[in-house]
């Protein structure tokens, strides 16, 4: 378990640009513990992954997953019922992580946009490429000046660009995402 502990805490530290110093200094531990951590030769405490998944704004629950997954599906296969919710409702977008892992080129995210809901604003451009497919309901993209109307099936891909969404619609907008490499 704790391999997949510390690759899911490389993950996130490198998709969020922080330094193994930067967090270890945030969570009161050394570097060299960190490293461990991260290399699965040390298991983190709850007291400590509650410390490290404050840093990243996520639920503790997010680094179970899985856990009662026979070993070897583990990393390999993500259950249903082990889907982790990413973000809340209140900014009119839930997430849930699909990927097995963070460690891999790419994640999957299946993302729900509250009807008659929008961004706030443009989200600056990162350095990933974004594509995805809607699955249900209308989504409006702005990608970089580019303004299009998605309806079901239709699907996009962009790189490094900044964007902004908003649902028109009266139902949920329902899209399964791609990044690469993965941010969360």
């Amino acid at each position: 378990m704790s391999k997949q502990i510390g690759d899911d805490i490389r993950a996130l530290r490198k998709s969020r640009g922080i330094t193994l110093k930067q967090l270890a200094a945030a969570v009161g531990r050394s570097v060299g513990w960190l490293s461990q951590v991260e290399r699965g030769q040390t298991e983190p405490s709850v007291r400590d992954l509650g410390r490290i998944a404050e840093q990243f704004g996520i639920q503790i629950s997010f680094f179970f997953r899985s856990a009662a997954r026979r070993e070897e599906e583990r990393g390999l296969v993500l259950r249903n019922d082990d889907r982790m919710p990413i973000g809340s409702s209140a900014t009119g977008l839930t997430e849930e992580l699909l990927s097995p892992t963070l460690s891999g080129a790419f994640e999957l995210i299946r993302s729900t946009f509250a009807p008659r809901s929008a961004s706030e604003g443009t989200i600056p451009a990162r350095p990933s490429e974004d594509g995805g497919v809607l699955i249900s309901g209308r989504l409006c993209l702005t990608i970089g000046t580019l303004q299009v109307e998605l309806e079901p099936g239709d699907s996009f891909q962009f790189r490094e660009q900044d964007y902004a969404w908003r649902n028109p619609g009266n139902e949920p907008a329902v899209v399964i995402w791609v990044v690469s490499p993965p941010i969360y």
